[in-house]
């Protein structure tokens, strides 16, 4: 840690209780059984076939909005500025599956399956931790952008923590440097183990309201990694620089543990 800076701390906590969808903050979250945050990624949509229906596939997602309730028992589903005018509709969380299918497939006029996992549906299934990013990390992103704000960043790269007091790219300490090597630390009263630098895909280069895609996103963002790698960084686990954010794996005793903003982030 850079001389001066104070203990790293729990700054955000942010679920995305449905995969693909917009966030809600919140002060504390409990791990649930799989070692993820309770309620993220608890719903997922699919096509008939089996599809995922996400930003990666599927651009038209970006232009629905999802507002929870404070203790997230519903949540209202919009699409502002529709011009079909499809009504805005508030479904119970997460028991209201079928009403939701119903509302998706209608916006997007296809049927659309959503399922409901209390495990969530996490992209890493061997690292299905929450993942952890700095704020220094997303600032070094926005500065890239002119115009972008944190906020805008934040929905770009969907992390469940974020980590302040710590420069950017900090982040890196918690990977080793090969995959057998299991990095520990602690956030409050939960043990967390590193696993691997988040590898990114087709989302952040879009707009998180309205899917307009810059095309020198991925190319600015990569040669900003591999031209500012810190010396804590085990490089090895870079085959490629569009990384960001580290996934961390959560053992099941950790399951029922609170997390909450404010907690120090301790290596062990």
């Amino acid at each position: 840690m850079s001389k001066g800076l104070d203990q790293p701390q729990l700054a955000k906590i942010r679920l995305h209780p449905i995969k693909a969808l917009d966030p809600v903050e919140v002060r504390e979250a409990r791990i649930g059984p799989s070692g993820g945050l309770e309620h993220d990624r608890a719903w997922a949509l699919y096509t008939l076939d089996g599809r995922w229906v996400n930003g990666k596939r599927t651009a038209a997602i970006h232009l629905i909005r999802a507002a929870y309730a404070p203790d997230l028992s519903t949540v209202t589903l919009s699409v502002p500025g529709d011009r079909r005018k499809i009504r805005a509709a508030a479904i119970p969380f997460p028991g209201g599956t079928d009403s939701a299918a119903e509302w998706f497939s209608v916006y997007f006029e296809e049927r659309i399956l959503v399922r409901y996992s209390a495990c969530g549906f996490p992209d890493d299934t061997l690292a299905s931790g929450p993942t952890i990013v700095s704020t220094a990390s997303l600032q070094a992103v926005c500065d890239l952008f002119p115009g972008m704000s944190l906020e805008n960043a934040r929905s770009r790269f969907r992390t469940t923590l974020e980590i302040n007091n710590i420069p950017a790219f900090w982040e890196d300490q918690l990977f080793g440097p090969d995959e057998n090597y299991a990095v520990r630390f602690r956030i409050g009263e939960v043990n967390f183990e590193g696993s691997n630098p988040c590898a990114r895909c087709p989302v952040p280069p879009r707009d998180p309201q309205t899917g307009e895609i810059n095309t020198e996103f991925t190319r600015k963002f990569t040669n900003m990694r591999r031209s500012s790698i810190p010396a804590w960084t085990p490089e090895a686990r870079f085959d490629h620089y569009y990384r960001l954010s580290t996934n961390t794996r959560v053992a099941s005793r950790e399951s029922g543990k609170q997390l909450r903003l404010g907690d120090a982030l301790v290596l062990a």
